[in-house]
C-alpha cells in the first residue's frame, strides 16, 4: 500500500479544510449531554451539512449514494474533520457505521434504495438491538423470538444496551426464528421501525449520569418480512458483516482524537505543578506519553491497513479484532494517565481551576466500556487466536 499523498489527494485535503473553516462556525451551540432530542437535532444537522456538501458517506460506493472516495481520501477526511474539532457521528453512528454498510453489503436493491438515503442525509437515526440480558458476549444465545405470520414476523422479547433508542427511527435487530436449530443457525437480521405498536423503551442511566442506552421491550410487534436482510435463519452471517464494520473501521476517527489528546496532555503537563516542579519534569510521565504516542502511531498504521482491506473486499477483515482489542485497551491507558495528571481535579466531572477535568473525566468513565462494547477483549482474543493464529477452539 502506497501511503504517500498525491497532488490530487492534497488538493482534496485543501478543499476539505476550506469547507470546514466555513461550515463549522455555522453550527448551533452544542446541547446539554442529557438533552437527547437536542443532541439528535445537533448531530443530524451536521450530517445534513455533510450531505449537502457531498461529504456524507464519503467512502461509500457511488451506487449506494456515497462519494466513492479512495481509502486515502477517507483517511484524510477523518484526519481533517477530527483535527478541526468537527462533531463526530453521534446519534447517527449505528446507521452510518453499522446498519448502512450492512444493508449495502447484504441487503436487497429495494432495501438499499429505501434506507440508505435517509441514513446519509441524517433524516433517519438508527439504534442496535443485538444484546439481551442473557446474551451479551455470547450473542448467539439471544432469545427474542420472531414467529412468521403470513407476510409479517411477530416479535416478542427484549433488548438491552440499545444506543439512542429513545431518538431512533429504525433498529437493526437480531431475532431467533428457529428455536430448534443450533444457536448460530436460527437467527435472522431485521429492520424494525421504532414507531411500531408494541415497542416500549426504558432508558438506562450510565455511570456518567447520561441515558444513551435503553432497554427495549417487544410485545407482539409486527414487522414485514420485506424488512429482513438476508435469508431467514441466515442472520448470523449478516451479523458478522455488521460486527466487521463495528470492529474494523468504526473507531477510525477516535484514533486521531487520541493522538490529538496525547499532544494536549503533554501541554497540560507543562502547566500542572507538583510541589516545586511541573508534571512535565517527571521523567516517568514523559516516558509514558512517548510510549502511548508510539502505540497510537502503530494503531494509525493498522487503521490504514484495515481501511484498505475494507476497500478491496467490501467489508473489513478479521484484522479488525486485532485493532479493536489493542485500541480499546490503549485508550483506557490514555485516560488513566489523564486521571493521574489531573490529580484531585479528577474527582469531579466538571472543569476545576482552569483544568479541562470535565470532558477528560467524562471520557475516562466512558472509556471503561470500550473493553466490553462491540465484543469484549476476551472475545477479541478468541477471534485472534482461532481465526488468525489458527489455534484450537475452546471446548
Amino acid at each position: 500500500m502506497d501511503l504517500r499523498y498525491t497532488e490530487a489527494e492534497e488538493s482534496f485535503r485543501a478543499e476539505l479544510r476550506a469547507w470546514l473553516d466555513e461550515a463549522l462556525p455555522k453550527l448551533p451551540a452544542k446541547p446539554d449531554r442529557n438533552d437527547w432530542p437536542g443532541r439528535r437535532a445537533y448531530d443530524t444537522t451536521w450530517q445534513r451539512m455533510l450531505f449537502d456538501a457531498g461529504y456524507a458517506g464519503i467512502h461509500w460506493p457511488v451506487e449506494a449514494g456515497g462519494k466513492g472516495a479512495t481509502p486515502t481520501e477517507h483517511l484524510i477526511f477523518l484526519e481533517e474533520t477530527e483535527r478541526a474539532g468537527a462533531p463526530y457521528v453521534g446519534a447517527n453512528f449505528v446507521g452510518l457505521l453499522h446498519a448502512g454498510p450492512t444493508i449495502n453489503a447484504a441487503g436487497s436493491e429495494e432495501q438499499r434504495r429505501k434506507y440508505l438515503p435517509g441514513i446519509l442525509s441524517g433524516d433517519d437515526v438508527w439504534c442496535q438491538g443485538f444484546s439481551e440480558p442473557g446474551a451479551g458476549s455470547d450473542l448467539a444465545s439471544l432469545r427474542t423470538r420472531a414467529v412468521r405470520d403470513g407476510d409479517d414476523y411477530v416479535i416478542n422479547g427484549s433488548k438491552i444496551w440499545t444506543s439512542h433508542a429513545e431518538v431512533a427511527d429504525y433498529c437493526e435487530m437480531l431475532v431467533r426464528t428457529d428455536p430448534n436449530a443450533p444457536k448460530h443457525k436460527g437467527i435472522t437480521w431485521l429492520i424494525v421501525p421504532m414507531d411500531t405498536p408494541g415497542i416500549t423503551i426504558r432508558p438506562l442511566e450510565t455511570v456518567m449520569g447520561t441515558s444513551e442506552f435503553a432497554e427495549v421491550f417487544f410485545d407482539d410487534v409486527r414487522v414485514p418480512v420485506a424488512n429482513r436482510v438476508g435469508e431467514e435463519n441466515d442472520g448470523w452471517r449478516v451479523t458478522m458483516v455488521t460486527l466487521s464494520f463495528e470492529r474494523g473501521t468504526a473507531f477510525v476517527s477516535e484514533v486521531v482524537a487520541c493522538q490529538r489528546l496525547l499532544h494536549e496532555l503533554a501541554e497540560l503537563a507543562k502547566k500542572v505543578t507538583r510541589r516545586d516542579a511541573t508534571a512535565w519534569d517527571d521523567i516517568a510521565l514523559r516516558r509514558e506519553l512517548g510510549h502511548l504516542t508510539a502505540e497510537f502511531e502503530a494503531l494509525w498504521a493498522l487503521t490504514k491497513w484495515n481501511v484498505s482491506e475494507a476497500a478491496r473486499s467490501g467489508v473489513p477483515g478479521i484484522g479488525g479484532s486485532v485493532f479493536k482489542l489493542r485500541f480499546s485497551e490503549t485508550k483506557q491507558k490514555v485516560y488513566e494517565l489523564a486521571h493521574r495528571l489531573l490529580d484531585r481535579a479528577a474527582l469531579v466531572v466538571e472543569d476545576v481551576a482552569g483544568l479541562p477535568s470535565g470532558d477528560l473525566m467524562d471520557e475516562r468513565l466512558s472509556s471503561l466500556s470500550y473493553t466490553i462494547a462491540a465484543g469484549t477483549s476476551q472475545i477479541q482474543r478468541n477471534i485472534v487466536g482461532e481465526r488468525i493464529l489458527g489455534l484450537p477452539k475452546e471446548r
